[in-house]
């Protein structure tokens, strides 16, 4: 079933610049003939909806950034490198990056993106250099597909807000501790038993030995071209492990002069002639300093606040690790250079879903959708169909928090008159959000932007995923609802 849908996704998704673009006329359609708003009100909801998510652009697009500066060090470098040489084969690569992704996502989607990034890229380049063949967009699909527990996780809006005092949530309902929705025991063995099955259907999804597998290209992801795809093994090394050989490349200069040519009499001449400035500019001292008010900075705030983790600590906390390593000011700014065309991508096509965003929620159309799946609810249900519109609402509105803002209130009446617990209508809108990430490419970009790939790469994997991952939420929220 899943190489049809492979070849299917590969053949038709478009970009996800077109998607975006497709998704906001979508988006004006429907609300033009199921709303009661006009053609210049739709437009007005548009338009003033594009800039009004540019902080959170902001923030997304400094921790994509930052992430690549982070992991492109030269200690983390040397750390990833013994990381990613942990599996032994192809099997144990997919379902290694799947678990660190997927945990990494319980602690902070921010960080489940770019770790998720950055470990399949670097399994990716280890399994190369061992002459492992890996299918490099199952092993980036596998990273996104651990994705799909975030919102089960420490960094879940919906169920954060519903328990943060003087929100929008504490103003019409009591609140829910986390104790009872993230924390709570069913969701945590949810969250297990999801990525268990995730995990072990990326597996099943590796090429067989007689397939074609596209291994990562050898000038790396990101910054070249993504992938070659290499045919199925018809000879194999001698070892007969039917991988390909990597041999080093010969020198043809002789022995290595690196240190002779360090210690020439022009380089240590050039080394004097240094002005005050450069000298300031790769300098050890500046980068540090700052690193250690940052790192001072962070220790106050979680003394005072606790573990409690926003994507602006996440940014910071990246930054203090890149001050407290990077050797000077001038291999920073180096780094940044290299890192700033990750996020192009980000800053044209998230002020589009912003639009999409201002459409949705000025029109009333997520209400129309919303009291859809309320009037055709049970008590044993409500859980269920909060999920299913969740899932269907993200696909417009892709951000936890906002999608919350403007669900919560319908479902949680619903819940108070079909006397239902809401902490099962406030996960199941979490899961519904989580769930359809699958096969929305708005999270695929800053993971995609760090592995070197595109959404038709990766989504006929993803979307495979979520039949998995919808299967085992959809029978949580079944079970509770009968209980």
């Amino acid at each position: 079933m899943s190489r049809p849908l492979v070849r299917l996704v590969e053949k038709w998704l478009p970009s996800s610049l077109v998607f975006a673009v497709i998704l906001s006329f979508l988006v004006a359609i429907l609300a033009l003939t199921l709303t009661e708003s006009g053609p210049v009100e739709v437009l007005r909801a548009w338009g003033d909806g594009l800039s009004a998510l540019l902080a959170f652009i902001a923030q997304i697009s400094i921790v994509l950034l930052l992430g690549y500066v982070l992991a492109h060090t030269a200690p983390v470098q040397r750390l990833l490198r013994r990381i990613a040489a942990i599996p032994r084969g192809p099997r144990g690569a997919y379902a290694f990056v799947t678990v660190v992704a997927g945990l990494a996502s319980l602690i902070s989607w921010a960080l489940g993106l770019v770790v998720g990034g950055i470990i399949a890229l670097e399994v990716a380049r280890s399994a190369r250099e061992r002459g492992i063949r890996l299918h490099y967009p199952l092993l980036v699909a596998s990273a996104y597909s651990g994705y799909v527990i975030w919102h089960m996780g420490y960094s879940g809006s919906g169920p954060l807000a519903a328990a943060t005092p003087d929100s929008f949530f504490d103003e019409r309902y009591e609140l829910v501790p986390v104790s009872e929705t993230i924390f709570a025991p069913w969701n945590m063995a949810a969250a297990v038993v999801t990525l268990a099955a995730v995990t072990l259907a990326m597996v099943l999804l590796a090429p067989r030995h007689d397939e074609p597998v596209h291994e990562l290209d050898e000038d790396e992801g990101p910054d070249h071209g993504p992938v070659r795809q290499e045919p199925a093994p018809a000879a194999t090394d001698e070892a007969g492990t039917g991988a390909a050989s990597v041999a080093p490349a010969a020198r043809e200069d002789g022995p290595d002069t690196s240190s002779a040519r360090a210690e020439s009499p022009s380089r240590v001449a050039e080394e004097v002639r240094r002005t005050p400035a450069e000298r300031i500019d790769t300098a050890r001292l500046v980068t540090l300093a700052l690193g250690v008010a940052l790192l001072a900075y962070l220790v106050v705030y979680f003394a005072q606040e606790g573990f409690a983790l926003t994507l602006d600590i996440v940014n910071w906390s990246f930054l203090t690790a890149i001050l407290l390593i990077v050797p000077s000011a001038r291999e920073l700014g180096r780094l940044v250079v290299d890192g700033g065309r990750a996020v192009g991508e980000v800053l044209l096509q998230y002020p589009l879903y912003a639009g999409i965003l201002g459409m949705m929620t000025t029109t009333g159309l997520v209400g129309v959708f919303s009291d859809f799946f309320v009037q055709i609810a049970t008590p044993g249900t409500l859980g269920v169909w909060a999920m299913l519109s969740g899932g269907l609402i993200n696909m417009f509105i892709p951000s936890g928090g906002g999608q919350f803002a403007v669900q919560a209130p319908i479902f949680m009446d619903a819940a108070l008159e079909l006397g239902v617990d809401p902490s099962i209508v406030i996960m199941g809108i979490a899961y519904g959000d989580q769930w359809t990430n699958m096969i929305q490419p708005f999270w695929t970009l800053p993971l995609l932007a760090i592995a070197g790939l595109t959404v038709r790469h990766i989504m006929g994997y993803t979307a495979v995923t979520l039949l998995v991952s919808g299967a085992v939420l959809v029978a949580t929220l079944l079970l509770l609802g009968a209980a």
